[in-house]
């Protein structure tokens, strides 16, 4: 390859992969300077020159001129130990001033000379080097581009395909890179078939040592949220509020929402006309059960709400402050109001941010009688 076909294949790389060519060029020119004096053995200070129009590579080796040679010096240090204190240039990149002045007659004490020293099969040094330089610099803009793309999606909701398995990970194809969906925040009891399209949320986008690192979970509650949103249009155009999550993955999930516009409905929008839209979001979260909830400033309220599906509860805080609440429901819907294992107060409880005690009417009135 020539020096314009090589010139031609860089620029079309640099376009290509939408690398900046100015970091290219000065990343090749380093790399050049290092591999001329490994290769060359040159110990004096050099500079390499790229000309980008016609793909010329000129090698320059330049002197510090000085009235006499710098070697350095030994000091003795508080301890008494002699220190070799290295000289401030180089050795061999220092020209005498008599030496220089018979190249550059007018030349003084300080300032620099310099010399092509292009050797003859440089070009041959200088592709290999060129390669090495493209790979990384193509590396490194893939690897900024990714971080640049998914920088604002943290905590937000996508959809991809199921691309590998490893023991504790499934590995998910985002498009320009994989993410990481580990094994443990999957939902329970779900069975991830390779080849099948997924929704993730992403918890957190790293920048690692090898590469970008895009952290997906399906377990959180910021999942629950972010499929509501996609999937109910007043949620997204701010109509409707979604205030609470509280989720327990695979069993149940309770969600907040509250309506803007008295003549909107929040759970029926939520509902959608004979299930449509909750459908959708079910069927993402298998025998996961979703209780919609109306959200209330009035902690009673609200509370009496969260216990959904129990009916006909009583509500009393005696000290808001201890945020402890007692809830009174008949016989017939005490274990809707406790839930499997606990499973439904303790949820209401999280939404509500309210320790919650569930008791009967008989409970209350055997205590009082005693």
């Amino acid at each position: 390859m020539d020096s314009k076909e090589f010139i031609k294949a860089l620029n079309n790389i640099v376009e290509e992969k939408n690398i900046s060519a100015d970091l290219v060029y000065e990343a090749l020119q380093l790399a050049l300077q290092t591999a001329y004096k490994k290769n060359f053995n040159s110990k004096t200070n050099v500079r390499v020159d790229i000309d980008r129009e016609s793909g010329n590579i000129k090698v320059y080796t330049y002197y510090v001129v000085v009235d006499e040679y710098d070697e350095g010096r030994e000091e003795t240090d508080e301890e008494g130990n002699v220190v070799k204190i290295e000289p401030s240039i180089n050795r061999d990149a220092q020209m005498l001033l008599e030496d220089a002045k018979k190249i550059v007659p007018n030349i003084k004490v300080g300032e620099t000379i310099e010399q092509e020293v292009t050797p003859k099969d440089f070009g041959r040094v200088a592709a290999g080097t060129a390669k090495q330089v493209i790979k990384q610099k193509i590396r490194e803009a893939e690897k900024n581009n990714i971080i640049e793309e998914f920088a604002d999606k943290e905590n937000e909701l996508m959809l991809g395909m199921v691309a590998l398995e490893d023991a504790n990970n499934y590995y998910i194809d985002l498009g320009h890179t994989r993410g990481i969906l580990p094994k443990d925040e999957i939902i329970p009891g779900e069975k991830i078939e390779m080849g099948s399209n997924i929704k993730v949320y992403i918890t957190k986008v790293i920048n690692g040592t090898k590469g970008p690192v895009i952290k997906l979970s399906r377990k959180c509650f910021g999942f629950i949220k972010r499929l509501f949103e996609h999937e109910i249009p007043e949620l997204a155009n701010g109509t409707i509020l979604l205030k609470y999550v509280a989720r327990e993955p695979g069993i149940r999930s309770k969600v907040a929402v509250y309506s803007l516009n008295e003549k909107v409905d929040p759970i029926g929008a939520c509902i959608g006309e004979k299930g449509s839209r909750i459908a959708g979001i079910l069927k993402e979260l298998g025998s996961e059960r979703v209780d919609l909830v109306l959200y209330s400033d009035d902690p009673v309220e609200f509370i009496k709400n969260a216990m959904t599906p129990a009916k006909d509860v009583i509500v009393s805080i005696p000290d808001e402050t201890k945020k402890e609440a007692l809830v009174i429901v008949n016989e017939d819907n005490l274990s809707l109001a406790i839930g499997k294992k606990g499973s439904n107060i303790k949820l209401a409880s999280k939404l509500t941010k309210y320790h919650i005690e569930v008791k009967t009417m008989e409970e209350i009135n055997k205590a009082g009688n005693k």
